[in-house]
């Protein structure tokens, strides 16, 4: 059994981020800019955003946080990306989710320019990376073919089972498989008898939020483990989808949780970030 390796991943891709940034400074004089928007007090997202905003710092770029309350109106947030929108020192625009209950979301999603959409959710990126065309890929699933191809896995003609269906990480993580020549499953909450779909797969990717929800007697032999999942066990602990103490011994492959999947997710947010500075430099000039 081989640990797919993220941490180590992340790290080469931030030191090949802050190379760019620093070609990019050089020829042009400015640095990949990144606002993003944090509304309420979650502790998740405002540990999360805190990480992005200190990896930001590691590469060079410009970044900003712009912090709301929780009862903040639309109007407001539309008020704010519409001004970021604008903003020649932002390339790239990240609305951390999720929003309160008052908030239109999807609205939300789709008012930021689909040229600083560097979390690939607006319907324009969706619709690109559906039919194969490039553009901004969600960087959790983008993170996870990163994964595979550093350790020269080739899904091409895989049996691969997603398990989850969300817009943030099933539906594109399907969509990259696809596009890669996999044979692609896609299983959710109403899926009925998940282990005779688990059982069939050659690479399983598991992002649903749930504790051990993929055990052992739903693996083969030899396959090669992505969990996705990120939960905080009883203990504090913080742990994945997949029962890895017993289901690692199995595998071919398998993400540790922590140290998998979750830093990969940063790496392609900056990278996306700095593709964004690159394309909108190219645009002005």
């Amino acid at each position: 059994m081989t640990l797919l390796d993220g941490k180590a991943l992340s790290q080469k891709i931030e030191t090949g981020v802050g190379i760019g940034v620093k070609e990019l400074k050089s020829r042009t004089g400015s640095v990949p800019g990144l606002a993003v928007v944090l509304v309420g007090q979650d502790p998740a997202s405002a540990a999360y955003v805190n990480m992005k905003k200190k990896a930001c710092d590691r590469v060079g770029f410009y970044s900003v946080t712009h912090e709301m309350p929780e009862d903040i109106s639309q109007e407001a947030i539309e008020n704010t990306i519409v001004m970021m929108n604008k903003n020649p020192n932002i390339d790239g625009i990240l609305i951390q989710l999720p929003l309160p209950k008052q908030i239109d979301t999807t609205k939300i999603l789709e008012l930021v320019d689909p040229s600083k959409d560097v979390d690939g959710f607006h319907p324009y990126n969706v619709g690109r990376l559906a039919t194969g065309l490039d553009g901004f890929v969600p960087c959790t699933p983008l993170g996870v073919m990163e994964l595979l191809a550093e350790y020269n896995i080739d899904v091409k003609g895989k049996n691969c089972c997603v398990v989850g269906a969300s817009n943030i990480v099933g539906k594109p993580m399907a969509a990259l498989l696809l596009n890669a020549n996999a044979t692609v499953e896609i299983c959710h909450i109403f899926t009925d008898d998940l282990k005779k779909h688990t059982l069939n797969a050659d690479i399983i990717l598991v992002g649903v939020g749930v504790i051990n929800l993929i055990k052992e007697d739903m693996v083969k032999e030899g396959a090669i483990i992505i969990d996705i999942g990120i939960n905080r066990a009883d203990n504090g602990k913080l742990v994945g989808d997949v029962d890895y103490a017993n289901v690692n011994a199995k595998c071919s492959y398998i993400t540790p949780v922590p140290g998998g999947v979750g830093p990969m997710t940063i790496a392609m947010l900056l990278s996306n970030t700095l593709k964004a500075a690159q394309i909108n430099y190219k645009e002005k000039n």
